[in-house]
């Protein structure tokens, strides 16, 4: 759930701003979570959430809880509140994300340490093809028994799917919705 900006909140983030925002793992995790929360989150329930990813444990040492709470609560919160990009009521201990968020969206891409990225596995893809093909051209192991034609068919269809899987990974993984 996003909160309407104002109109005096019209000019948009620059590259700096967002760069900084994200440059925190806690405040990168507080936008992921609030974007997947139906409704306003307290504190308190941010806190735990992070805290728990952070120790991956549940629930989480309560010193780690307290820790992370102070650190969104005094820094983290008042600078998201600070440029538009969550509504932060401290009374209330409220919080929910502002339609400008989605300016960071594009920043959040993050491919995890198991995972290679997908202009690796592109260009791995690519480089296999080619070796393939060449292979075929020179009549090199096995490979040239099923022909150039199959080859190069197979590796169209290989990145298309590629392609189409990619596609619905990041549209699943995606933050902000159109």
């Amino acid at each position: 759930m996003t909160v309407e900006e104002g109109a005096d909140d019209e000019a948009g983030l620059d590259a700096g701003q967002i760069h900084n925002v994200l440059r925190n793992d806690r405040r990168r995790r507080a936008i992921q979570h609030l974007r997947r929360a139906d409704e306003p989150v307290t504190v308190d329930a941010l806190s735990e959430h992070i805290a728990s990813v952070e120790t991956s444990e549940s629930p989480p040492p309560r010193d780690v809880r307290k820790s992370v709470y102070v650190s969104l609560h005094q820094t983290h919160l008042p600078k998201l509140d600070e440029l538009g990009i969550i509504a932060y009521d401290q009374r209330d201990q409220q919080i929910e994300l502002r339609d400008r968020a989605e300016e960071v969206e594009v920043y959040m891409e993050v491919v995890p340490e198991e995972d290679i990225s997908w202009s690796t596995y592109y260009l791995g893809l690519s480089a296999l093809g080619v070796v393939s093909l060449l292979a075929v051209h020179f009549d090199l192991l096995f490979l040239s028994s099923f022909g150039m034609e199959f080859w190069s068919w197979y590796f169209l269809v290989l990145v298309g799917v590629s392609a189409l899987y990619h596609s619905y990974a990041e549209r699943k993984h995606r933050l902000f919705e159109d």
